[in-house]
């Protein structure tokens, strides 16, 4: 599941994953919010990732579809994500393929969220 996390300063968007993500998590509460943002021409993005994270079959061709059209899409829209999370896994991947990834990318663990927050409002 995803779920949007309130309280974030303006200018930014947070989510936070956790148990199995679906396709329709993408399409019904991550895309509306990145869309907006990216067609405004600024994405500040936070996605914190909790332990017992998976996505289906059909989550990780969304996330495909998702990077292409908001992502590549939008190039210059992307200043900052920032994602947090412990799971060892996730946070490699991040770290392998941030290159392809627009704007600035940073990793932090779970205990860093504030700085998270922060660094990605800046």
């Amino acid at each position: 599941m995803i779920e949007q996390i309130g309280d974030m300063p303006e200018g930014t968007v947070g989510f936070r994953a956790n148990g199995e993500v679906t396709a329709g998590d993408y399409k019904q509460v991550l895309e509306p919010s990145l869309r907006e943002a990216a067609e405004a021409g600024e994405v500040r993005l936070l996605y914190v990732i909790e332990d017992g994270f998976e996505m289906t079959a059909g989550a990780y061709g969304q996330d495909a579809k998702t990077g292409i059209e908001l992502g590549f899409g939008h190039l210059k829209a992307w200043k900052r994500t920032a994602l947090v999370t412990d799971v060892e896994w996730v946070a490699r991947a991040l770290r392998m393929f941030a290159w392809m990834a627009p704007g600035e990318v940073r990793v932090f663990v779970r205990e860093e969220f504030d700085e998270a927050r922060e660094w990605v409002a800046g």
